[in-house]
């Protein structure tokens, strides 16, 4: 465990704190928080962390509790696994997940920790990580689909002093750069992710001058203290005391040719307190889908679930943390045991919230949120020019992909939008600007967002023609199991992806693969998949389907087939031969049911090949048996 070196460790005595004070440091932190993403923004380089926005911020109390930032890290369990001294003027960095108890996640995190001091006292801490777009290894952007163990991802970073008492480690930097594809961009990213967190350290020292250090850290402990009660009352609301709910949804595969991974969360409520057990995870898998998840980022996605839904206007922190007992076996898909790989975790991640979602709606159906885009898929494309003044220079992307968000209580879900809410899309003209490829098409995909009272968002088909030789990598989920559909909505359609050459062949391809070549003139269609639908799709208003019939969100056949409307495809509606098809389909189907994962998981593997033309993987095994 770090040890904290101060010059002031006088004791500081709590104070009360008025509503209005305590008021303006909340958003005075608030916006430290978000003008720490707009410093990075503007330092960055990669087009991951500078324009889609693959970056996580955070500012803490003086013991590493998150007051305020946006989900994916853990300070106390960095500090727990830094065993060095830390002092004024340090900068901690770490890429090694299994080294700071999965503060992050993959290697391609790069996580930087500064301690915040104002006059000789710890006030807090400022964190944050990107993704770096390439860190080495063995394929361009570090996430080989096959790998086996986390050497095979490139550099992986033990956790160091990057500066220490504010002079750069620049012999230890060297090194790290020499390991990866982009130093420029590398160093460009850190640099930003450094500059944000002492913009932070900035902003905290200046609410010390100005409240008194008594009264800031005062403030803390309330808005901790008031996340703790809300949370309280929220989950006495939600749950019965003594129930127990239990939620299964699906990895599809792990890239080695194994799955699908079965996850499978139960929730049960004691008293004031809820226990969420991991304990029947799939084991850990072959390749590199692993999620090691650890018990504080279970309870933080948790909290974000359940005061995003019930109350988003609380401040989430980690004040509830006392609340949530959280039970995670070893040597499972979600604490897997060093070497694991671990770079395609990101599916894990996106079905972390379905889980909940499923857990959460089962006795509260009026907030129950069908299954999404609970992924971020990415598109990698690299190799060197062969033409023009750039001939022989090395070109690399690192891309984000957008599918359909659940059909939900209030309303639609949108379509081609990011789990992730911070997210944005890269523009297609700094695609075109700055790679050899061309856009060809960015469409929503018509009927693939589950048909119901509201529409679950359609996936998208993105087209890319490539230019140049190179080599192409993805990184995707949900082409075998359906993103669910709720209270009587249908699934969402599943993804897939093919390349068209110019002879006119096409070949499918896998949702996780690497160094796969491309040549000039081939077309990858990068199709995502769409969101769950929520509600009777029969009890959606027939105009609005001949509206999206008409703007080619849904097909004629999907109108009829879907939400029982008979249309033509200006989207003009026939009144009485729709009123004729949804009483006949009402009737057929019966009741509508609580959850529509589509066809059982036997008839999906069953029919693999004929509806994906991709085989059916292997039931998982244990691990030890094909690394060892």
């Amino acid at each position: 465990m770090a040890t904290i070196i101060q010059s002031n460790t006088a004791p500081v005595a709590a104070v009360p704190v008025d509503p209005v004070t305590l008021d303006i440091i909340e958003n005075a932190l608030r916006n430290a928080r978000h003008e720490m993403d707009e410093v990075l923004f503007r330092t960055a380089l990669s087009p991951g962390i500078r324009e889609q926005h693959d970056e996580f911020p955070l500012i803490a109390d003086p013991e590493g509790r998150m007051v305020v930032g946006q989900f994916g890290l853990s300070v106390p369990d960095f500090l727990d696994g830094f065993g060095g001294t830390i002092g004024e003027g340090d900068v901690l960095l770490t890429s090694d997940p299994y080294a700071c108890g999965a503060a992050i996640s993959h290697a391609n995190d790069w996580l930087v920790v500064l301690p915040i001091f104002h006059q000789g006292r710890l006030v807090g801490w400022a964190s944050m990580f990107g993704h770096m777009a390439d860190v080495g290894g063995k394929t361009p952007s570090s996430m080989p689909s096959d790998a086996r163990t986390i050497y095979e991802e490139g550099v992986v970073i033990p956790p160091f002093k990057l500066y220490d008492a504010g002079d750069l480690n620049e012999d230890a930097l060297a090194v790290i750069l020499n390991q990866v594809r982009m130093p420029d961009w590398n160093r460009a990213d850190l640099n930003g992710l450094v500059a944000a967190c002492r913009t932070a350290s900035r902003r905290i020292s200046e609410l010390c001058e100005r409240f008194g250090v008594e009264v800031y850290l005062s403030a803390l402990d309330a808005l901790l203290e008031r996340n703790y009660q809300a949370m309280k009352a929220l989950l006495a609301t939600l749950f019965e005391d003594g129930e127990t709910l239990e939620f299964t949804d699906w990895i599809c595969d792990d890239g080695c040719g194994y799955g699908p991974y079965e996850l499978t969360i139960a929730l049960t409520r004691h008293g004031e307190k809820i226990h969420l057990d991991f304990g029947k995870a799939a084991p850990q898998a072959v390749g590199p889908v692993n999620y090691y998840i650890n018990e504080n980022l279970v309870r933080m996605f948790f909290g974000i679930y359940v005061i995003t839904v019930a109350d988003p206007q609380i401040l989430w922190n980690d004040g509830f943390y006392p609340l949530i007992d959280v039970t995670i076996p070893e040597d499972s898909f979600w604490k897997p045991r060093r070497p694991a790989a671990l770079n395609a975790r990101n599916h894990g991640i996106g079905r972390v919230f379905d889980l909940f979602g499923g857990l959460l709606g089962q006795k509260n159906p009026a907030i129950l949120n069908a299954a999404g885009f609970s992924s971020s898929p990415h598109f990698m494309y690299s190799g060197y020019r062969t033409a023009g003044e750039q001939a022989g220079e090395w070109f690399q992307l690192y891309s984000i992909g957008f599918g359909g968000i659940p059909g939900r209580p209030i309303g639609d879900g949108p379509d081609g939008h990011s789990l992730w809410p911070s997210f944005v899309n890269i523009p297609c003209e700094y695609l075109e600007a700055y790679y050899p490829l061309r856009i060809e098409r960015w469409d929503t995909v018509a009927d693939s967002g589950g048909a119901g009272l509201r529409r679950g968002g359609n996936a998208v088909d993105v087209a890319y023609r490539f230019a140049e030789p190179g080599t192409i990598a993805i990184h995707d989920d949900r082409w075998l199991t359906y993103p669910w559909g709720v209270n009587g909505g249908r699934p969402g359609a599943r993804g897939r992806k093919w390349l068209e050459h110019p002879d006119g062949t096409v070949r499918i391809l896998p949702s996780k693969c690497h160094d796969i070549p491309v040549a000039p003139g081939d077309v990858l269609h990068f199709v995502t998949w769409g969101g769950g639908g929520w509600g009777d799709p029969y009890q959606r208003p027939t105009d609005l389907v001949g509206l999206e019939v008409r703007r080619g969100l849904v097909t004629v056949e999907g109108a009829r087939d879907g939400y029982g409307v008979v249309c033509d495809p200006d989207g003009a509606v026939d009144a009485d031969r729709t009123r004729e098809l949804r009483a006949r389909l009402t009737e057929e189907r019966g009741e509508p049911p609580l959850f529509d994962m589509g066809p059982p998981l036997a008839t999906i593997l069953d029919r693999c090949l004929a509806e994906t033309g991709l085989p059916a993987p292997a039931p998982p095994v244990d691990v030890r048996t094909v690394t060892a």
